[in-house]
């Protein structure tokens, strides 16, 4: 692509004594991107985040934010949801986007006016006016994003945002990322929840042990697993070994009809399923049922990490 990108980082890495915490890492993101950072916790997400911010020096590399070389310079144009909230607690939500707001030089009228319409956007209006201390986790946090938006950055940085959100809430924050992606703004997010960002993301990078490991679309991920087919009917394993794309077949557990098997048969990354599935037919194999799996983000990110990296999967994500 031309053009200068919103972020880019060259070779960052960031140590604490002997131990690289962050190392040699570099990538770009481009204005108006939805942006997915990703990994298990303790990868190096929030330390990376960090310096992108200026709160934290690297100990080499170089980087770029909305063409400045520090954060800090060009503060007023990002906005930062922090994973640890910090919104005082006996504040409202219109109180604290009034003070948070002035303090980015929005007029207080305009910021709680704003503020007013993105809590009705999430779902709570009807909290304008609670005191924080009084809200559950989730709704102070969706709180405290509202005050991070009031500003309308030009580059937004959300740590973990989907942490303590139930399914309604997720969904109300995806729509607002693709309301502010869609007006121009640059998004980037942290999360150890792959399907956040099969669903958000343009593009996404796969960190684990503080090193990089993808960068690239979600399907350009998917293409590294393998992909499944699962078939049922008058069928050995030997029938389907060997076939064009198998690498493993294995039992699915009971079919359908009586006699019949069901099959798990593992392919080779990359490799297509309709061709193989053409391979099964033209060998005139007695196939009553066919169902082709796709890999998932999740399936990559482990093929790509390593099992030992194995992600939690999170009810309702």
């Amino acid at each position: 692509m031309t053009g200068a990108p919103a972020l880019e980082l060259e070779a960052l890495t960031r140590t604490f004594g002997d131990r690289a915490v962050v190392e040699d890492l570099s990538f770009r993101v481009e204005p108006g991107a939805v942006f997915g950072f990703l990994g298990p916790n303790g990868a190096g997400k929030t330390t990376t985040l960090r310096m992108i911010l200026g709160l934290m020096a690297p100990s080499s590399g170089r980087m770029t934010v909305l063409g400045a070389s520090d954060g800090r310079r060009v503060r007023d144009r990002i906005g930062f949801l922090p994973e640890e909230r910090g919104l005082h607690p006996r504040m409202t939500p219109l109180q604290a986007a009034a003070f948070l707001g002035g303090l980015k030089g929005v007029a207080p009228a305009t910021a709680r006016r704003k503020a007013r319409t993105m809590l009705d956007q999430l779902g709570l209006g009807h909290a304008a006016n609670t005191q924080i201390r009084r809200l559950s986790k989730g709704m102070a946090q969706q709180a405290a994003l509202v005050c991070t938006l009031i500003h309308d950055p030009e580059l937004i940085i959300l740590d973990e945002p989907f942490s303590g959100l139930d399914p309604t809430h997720q969904q109300g924050l995806e729509a607002l990322i693709l309301e502010r992606s869609g007006n121009g703004a640059t998004i980037v997010f942290s999360t150890h929840v792959m399907s956040h960002a099969e669903r958000l993301c343009d593009r996404i990078l796969l960190l684990a042990g503080g090193r990089k490991v993808f960068d690239g679309t979600v399907q350009e991920a998917r293409s590294r697993a393998p992909g499944r087919l699962v078939l049922e009917g008058g069928l050995e394993v030997s029938d389907i070994q060997g076939l064009p794309g198998v690498v493993g077949v294995n039992a699915a557990g009971p079919a359908a009809n009586e006699g019949d098997r069901r099959l798990e048969v593992e392919l080779a990354p990359g490799a297509e399923a309709h061709e193989t599935l053409s391979a099964v037919f033209r060998a005139g194999l007695a196939v009553r049922r066919f169902e082709s799996r796709e890999p998932g983000l999740h399936e990559a990110f482990l093929l790509l990490t390593g099992a030992g990296q194995r992600l939690p999967e999170v009810a309702g994500a």
